[in-house]
């Protein structure tokens, strides 16, 4: 007799953050019952010195703690934010999609183009993007997708792609964004504290951003094509699906909905630029440095992109189907503008459950304890040159892993790592450029990120039903991109220290 192969069971993500909940409340009850708490250097960005906070797990494993659950999970669910972005972008995707406007322009762009060039282009597209900061996740993710699936390749490819420009890009910026000018303000103020007269300059990483911007382009597409590309398998077609060919009015439809298209971006930019006439109207004036009043938490740029872009593709849409004769009616445009938002169901659920999970897992504050605990492991080992920039490298990306929120992670280390690394005659810019790199290469690989679950939840729409996401399987996919930007960024970050070349304007790692 043979015996039947025993199938795999496969973990669905809301099973997996369901687990995670639990895990977590009990976790603080345990970590609360034994007073686990920590020390770090908080950095006074105003006055520039350092003082002693203290920092505690907060159990939720008691009744006042459930009751504290049950009273925030819907209003922490309403105010998710990638939940409310995912679904108003969707709704532009859908009628670029159903209009046929985004099969022509990718049909256009990628006819005559290699593979690995459209993937690489891709690539760089993402790793800039993350200037824009979270917002880009939700815009790109569903894009990337579709430009892989009418390139006819699985659109899963797409998304992990993305995913990993996103996260592993995240601090790489070529522009300095408003996370940086926070981040070097916690810089400057924690050199301070040795060096009164400490100043850094907005592009004292200028030369290492670009360099690493073309070699981390080069890497991610290279995994995407030899690794990920082919663990995706055949991309299956439609056979009934007929050849799609631009004709006349697929042309015309473009033409017209690229011209609408360029116009709106124009008036958008022009509205960016100060000191133009009648210019610089979506800026936010009560900041002083141009990256805060354009990207700003109280920016228009940073709370209304997101319908700025469904605008955007909702114009793209709508003239390529009034040009190529897609659109009709009335009741055909607004029947696409709801075309992505079918079979959002389950997305919907596994936003819930992961909105919940990473509510509860920063109730518990078991994240800052962890990050707190591992600044003071740097400071007490006591490295200096190589050993010091591995271990704070690895401290950084441990970190993220729990705190995967850039300011408030760099609020605790910095107030240890930048007087570490100026005694051991580095300077503070060297120290955030370690952090930051260590971040960005464990950033895709927490579902405590909140875009993690818009990844998830762009996965699972565009999974074949006989093949369910999995939260375990979708980290898998991100840790080629992780483990071997992580051996390039302790390579170039040894060169620097080493050689002692400028990584920006005026800054290099040596004091």
């Amino acid at each position: 007799m043979f015996k039947r192969k025993k199938q795999r069971t496969i973990l669905h993500p809301i099973m997996a953050f369901l687990i995670l909940i639990i895990g977590t409340v009990v976790l603080s009850g345990i970590l609360g019952a034994l007073g686990v708490s920590a020390n770090y250097n908080s950095v006074n960005t105003i006055r520039g010195d350092l003082n002693t906070t203290t920092v505690l797990v907060t159990s939720l494993f008691n009744l006042s703690g459930l009751k504290q659950i049950f009273r925030t999970t819907v209003s922490n669910f309403a105010s998710f934010a990638p939940l409310i972005n995912i679904i108003i972008v969707l709704i532009g995707v859908g009628i670029m999609d159903k209009s046929g406007f985004l099969e022509s322009l990718f049909t256009l762009l990628t006819k005559k183009a290699s593979k690995f060039k459209v993937t690489f282009v891709l690539t760089i597209i993402t790793i800039l993007a993350s200037i824009t900061g979270d917002l880009s996740f939700v815009v790109l993710l569903p894009i990337c997708a579709r430009c892989f699936k009418y390139g006819k390749r699985n659109p899963k490819a797409g998304i992990i792609m993305a995913f990993a420009g996103l996260t592993c890009g995240m601090g790489i910026n070529i522009c300095m964004s408003s996370i940086d000018a926070a981040l070097m303000e916690y810089t400057r103020a924690a050199a301070m504290s040795l060096d009164t007269t400490y100043m850094i300059s907005n592009y004292a990483y200028l030369f290492i951003m670009i360099f690493m911007t073309i070699i981390s382009a080069i890497v991610i597409t290279n995994i995407t094509e030899k690794i990920i590309v082919p663990k995706m398998g055949k991309y299956e077609v439609d056979e009934e699906q007929e050849e799609f060919y631009l004709d006349k009015k697929k042309k015309k439809g473009l033409a017209l909905s690229l011209t609408v298209g360029l116009i709106y971006i124009l008036i958008f930019v022009y509205n960016i630029i100060p000191g133009l006439p009648f210019s610089g109207n979506l800026l936010d004036y009560s900041q002083t440095l141009y990256i805060d009043k354009l990207f700003g938490y109280n920016s228009f740029f940073n709370q209304g992109f997101v319908f700025v872009v469904t605008l955007f593709f909702f114009l793209c849409g709508l003239f390529y189907g009034i040009g190529a004769g897609t659109i009709k009616n009335n009741q055909e445009m607004s029947t696409y503008l709801g075309h992505s938002l079918d079979g959002i169901g389950k997305p919907l659920v596994i936003l819930f459950f992961a909105s919940t999970f990473i509510a509860i897992f920063k109730a518990t504050n078991i994240g800052n304890v962890i990050v707190a605990l591992i600044g003071d492991g740097i400071s007490a080992v006591n490295f200096t040159g190589i050993p010091l920039i591995i271990i704070a490298f690895l401290g950084a990306a441990i970190s993220t892993l729990f705190l995967p929120s850039p300011v408030t992670c760099w609020s605790i280390m910095s107030g240890v790592l930048v007087p570490v690394f100026m005694n051991a005659g580095m300077t503070a810019e060297f120290a955030q450029l370690v952090f930051r790199a260590g971040e960005c290469v464990t950033y895709g690989l927490t579902p405590i990120m909140a875009y993690f679950a818009i990844y998830l939840a762009v996965l699972d729409k565009n999974t074949d039903s006989n093949k369910p996401t999995s939260l375990i399987e979708s980290i898998k996919d991100i840790l080629p991109f992780s483990g071997i930007m992580a051996l390039v960024w302790i390579t170039v970050l040894i060169v620097l220290y080493i050689i002692g070349v400028p990584f920006g304007i005026g800054t290099s790692a040596i004091l």
